[in-house]
């Protein structure tokens, strides 16, 4: 599946790496959607990582880029949202079996820890890997699963579990 268009949101952090990123994005003919913060003045950011996990959550956008200073706060935010599969990567193997095996939805980066050039190329793995499928159903199956139960009051547990 061609992907054609990215939100992209980022704290201060990851305002430099968003930059070329949406370059990179650009070029390769993707619509933009930038819900980031625009400068390195401090901001908070759940409050970015809410905009790109909200719009993948509620079917608005079907893939999505998070950047902050580690990535570790957008990624725990991130996957809050029901239906997310946000991906904190750090090298382009991370970024291909989040995808084939996980159909990762939201790709998350670390603007202070991942240098330009291996960011880039994870993103471009993260774009052009699809997902496998298969024996990996079972697991997103699962997840899926857990998210109904989890976001109900009666809780989660999964079959074969031991109460």
């Amino acid at each position: 599946m061609e992907v054609k268009e990215v939100w992209i949101g980022n704290d201060h952090g990851g305002f430099e790496l968003k930059q070329q990123i949406v370059k990179v994005l650009i070029e390769k003919g993707i619509r933009v959607h930038d819900v980031g913060t625009d400068s390195t003045e401090i901001v908070r950011y759940p409050y970015f990582a809410q905009k790109v996990a909200g719009a993948v959550s509620d079917g608005r956008a079907a893939r999505g880029i998070l950047i902050c200073s580690t990535g570790i706060g957008m990624s725990i935010i991130a996957n809050k949202f029901k239906g997310v599969r946000a991906s904190l990567c750090t090298s382009t193997f991370m970024g291909r079996m989040t995808r084939a095996h996980n159909d990762s939805n939201i790709l998350v980066l670390g603007g202070k820890i991942t240098g330009v050039l291996e960011a880039l190329d994870i993103l471009d793995v993260w774009l052009s890997t699809e997902y496998e499928g298969g024996r990996h159903a079972i697991s997103l199956g699962l997840i899926q699963e857990a998210e109904n139960a989890i976001c109900n009051p009666a809780g989660w547990n999964p079959a074969g579990s031991s109460t």
